[in-house]
C-alpha cells in the first residue's frame, strides 16, 4: 500500500560497450556489440562504477557462454533469446552487487557485425 511505496529506482550506464567475437571452426566470423545499463535502487549508482571492473568481467563470462550456445546466431534479438540473456546478466549483477541494489540489467544496445 502507501505506506511503503516501490523504491525509486536510477539506472547506471556502464560507459564502454561489451564487445563479444563470434567464433566458428577457430575463425572469428562476427562480431557482437553491446550496451548494458543497470538498474539499480536509488542511491546505488556510484556503487555500480566503483565495482566495474568485477561487473565487466562478470558479463563478459556470460556474453562468451551465450555465444559459445549459439545464442548470438540467427534471429538473436528474438525475444525468447534476450531474456535468456538478460536473466543470466542479471543473476551475476545481483550475485556481484546483491539484490537489494540491482533490480535488472538492460540491454540499451545490440548490434551483430558479420564478416
Amino acid at each position: 500500500g502507501p505506506d511503503n511505496p516501490a523504491p525509486m529506482m536510477e539506472y547506471a550506464k556502464l560507459s564502454n560497450q561489451f564487445v563479444v567475437p563470434i567464433v566458428e571452426a577457430r575463425e572469428v566470423t562476427a562480431m557482437v556489440v553491446l550496451s548494458l545499463s543497470l538498474e539499480v535502487t536509488e542511491g546505488n549508482k556510484d556503487s555500480v562504477f566503483q565495482r566495474e571492473p568485477k561487473l565487466r568481467d562478470s558479463f563478459l563470462s556470460v556474453l562468451f557462454d551465450h555465444a559459445n550456445m549459439g545464442g548470438f546466431e540467427g534471429a538473436f534479438t528474438e525475444a525468447n533469446n534476450i531474456a535468456v540473456l538478460r536473466n543470466a546478466l542479471r543473476e551475476v549483477a545481483q550475485k556481484d552487487m546483491g539484490k537489494d541494489v540491482v533490480n535488472d540489467v538492460l540491454i540499451l544496445e545490440i548490434a551483430r557485425q558479420d564478416y
